[in-house]
């Protein structure tokens, strides 16, 4: 990239580069660009380059376009605009996307609310170990949202969101071997997840182990 001349702005000089001097489909570039320009919260030129690149068919820069919608950064809030990006992003596997198209779903954030489709696309992402999306599995097997109520399920989901350090997960995972959820009833094991969570600041965690007689951790 050639550097901007004197007196010139440097986005002028990379837009000219980009629509004039070279090929626009160096889609790495381009993201370059956009994740810089988004560091230095120069919220309108990223939201220009992560469009330009997500046209184009990037899945990254749909998950980014998606997220400058969502927020109103570079462009004005739009919820609707937000999930179709997901959603074009999430077609293509990107995991993030995935993610953040079941929490329109679960929320009805630019869609109707439908906690199936939350689920569907969230297992997508859970089985890639996305830990929010197995979290959010695991609440939705609990409290039957979109799936039949399970608790052996939503065990099994808390189980590996918890193993990857998620506190709540790891709390709610003690609370299932406290009252036989799913589980054989543990306390010991109960107290194991709680104190983890606890460890990590989570306060229902640190109550639970009080209400155990367990001491600080």
């Amino acid at each position: 990239v050639t550097l901007a001349k004197d007196g010139e702005d440097e986005a002028d000089t990379i837009a000219e580069l980009l629509f004039f001097d070279s090929p626009i489909d160096d889609i790495e570039l381009i993201i370059e660009f956009a994740d810089d320009a988004n560091n230095k919260k120069q919220y309108k030129d990223a939201f220009g380059y992560y469009k330009l690149a997500a046209e184009q068919g990037c899945a990254y820069a749909q998950l980014r376009l998606g997220i400058c919608y969502i927020n109103g950064r570079g462009v004005e809030k739009n919820d609707a605009k937000a999930l179709q990006w997901y959603l074009d992003a999430a077609k293509q596997g990107e995991t993030t996307a995935q993610l953040y198209l079941g929490g329109c779903y679960y929320t009805g954030k630019g869609v109707k609310e439908d906690y199936f489709e939350a689920v569907k696309w969230w297992r997508k992402a859970a089985e890639y170990d996305v830990i929010e999306a197995q979290f959010n599995l695991g609440v939705c097997y609990a409290n039957g949202q979109g799936v039949e109520q399970d608790q052996t399920e939503a065990v099994k989901w808390y189980r590996k969101a918890a193993e990857q350090g998620h506190k709540s997960a790891q709390f709610y995972l003690g609370v299932r071997y406290e009252n036989g959820q799913g589980v054989i009833k543990d306390v010991n094991e109960a107290v194991r997840w709680y104190t983890k969570a606890a460890e990590q600041g989570l306060k229902p965690a640190q109550e639970a182990l009080e209400k155990l007689n367990i001491e600080d951790v």
